[in-house]
């Protein structure tokens, strides 16, 4: 659970990262915008929502994609077990067959 845990953390890492450039851009922003009220500059305040916008919304491909992943984890995960109980049963059958070979 740990390791799941610490492998979220490396797949969601850029995207904090993205996100904390973006929140900085539009503090940059906020303060040019309070230097200059009286310019009235629609297009700096039309850009300032933009990036606060995406810096608050993650995007849909990406949560898809994340949602993929990790099914497709759980799905390796469910087969891994698996083929581990199957080779356990392999192993056995294989040290019953070569002591019975010996006894003969």
């Amino acid at each position: 659970m740990a390791a799941e845990s610490n492998n979220l953390e490396v797949t969601l890492k850029p995207f904090y990262q993205r996100a904390s450039e973006a929140e900085e851009r539009l503090a940059r922003l906020e303060a040019a915008l309070s230097g200059n009220k009286d310019s009235g500059d629609k297009e700096l305040l039309k850009l300032g929502d933009e990036l606060q916008s995406k810096a608050e919304d993650p995007k849909p491909e990406h949560v898809v994609e994340k949602q993929e992943t990790m099914q497709e984890v759980m799905q390796l995960r469910v087969e891994n077990e698996k083929l581990k109980y199957r080779i356990i049963h392999l192993v056995r059958a294989l040290q019953d067959a070569e002591s019975k070979s010996a006894l003969k």
